[in-house]
C-alpha cells in the first residue's frame, strides 16, 4: 500500500527526494550532451543560381544570405588535436598516441611491436592528422583555430548533381 509523504520517515523523505535529484541530473547530463542545431547563414558565391521547390530561380551576388543551413553542433571532451598529432609523430612507434585517444588495446599493441615496425605509426600519423581517426568516445577533437577544417565530403540523395553543358 502506497503512503503519504508526510507518514514517511525523514530517512525516506531523503531517499526519495536524492532520486529525484540524480534523475534531474540525468535528464540535464542527457539534454546537455545532446547534439544542438544551429542555423549558420550561408552566402553563395557571386552568379550561383538556384532553384527552389517551387521551381522559381534566384541570382546571387555573393554579398546577401542566400539561406540558413542547419549544422549540428560537434561535442568535444577534451581531446585536443595538437597534442594527439604530437603524440602521434613523436611517441607513435609507443602507442602514446592511441592510449591518449581511449584505444589503450591498439596502444598496447603499437607498445609491443615497436609501432608495427614503423609502418603502424605512419599510417595512425596520417590518419590523425586527417581527423579520420578521433577520440573513442565519439566526440571531436579541440582545435584552436577557426580556420578550414577537414570534412568528409559523400554523396547521398539529398546531393544534386547538376549536368554540365558543353558549348
Amino acid at each position: 500500500m502506497v503512503r503519504s509523504l508526510e507518514t514517511k520517515s525523514n530517512e525516506e523523505r531523503f531517499s526519495l527526494e536524492r532520486r529525484r535529484l540524480r534523475g534531474d541530473t540525468i535528464i540535464i547530463f542527457k539534454y546537455l550532451k545532446s547534439c544542438h542545431v544551429e542555423d549558420v547563414a550561408c552566402h553563395p558565391a557571386p552568379n550561383i543560381t538556384c532553384k527552389d521547390f517551387s521551381g522559381n530561380e534566384t541570382q546571387f551576388t555573393g554579398k546577401g544570405i542566400g539561406f540558413y543551413r542547419p549544422i549540428a553542433c560537434r561535442n568535444v571532451n577534451g581531446y585536443s588535436y595538437k597534442v594527439a598529432v604530437a603524440l602521434s609523430l613523436f611517441l607513435g612507434w609507443l602507442g602514446a598516441d592511441r592510449f591518449y585517444l581511449g584505444y589503450p588495446a591498439l596502444g598496447l599493441l603499437k607498445f609491443c611491436t615497436v609501432g608495427f615496425c614503423g609502418i603502424g605509426s605512419l599510417i595512425d600519423f596520417i590518419l590523425i592528422s586527417m581527423q579520420i581517426v578521433g577520440p573513442s568516445d565519439g566526440s571531436s577533437y579541440i582545435i584552436d583555430y577557426y580556420g578550414a577544417r577537414l570534412t568528409r565530403l559523400s554523396i547521398t540523395n539529398e546531393t544534386f548533381r547538376k549536368p554540365q553543358i558543353y558549348p
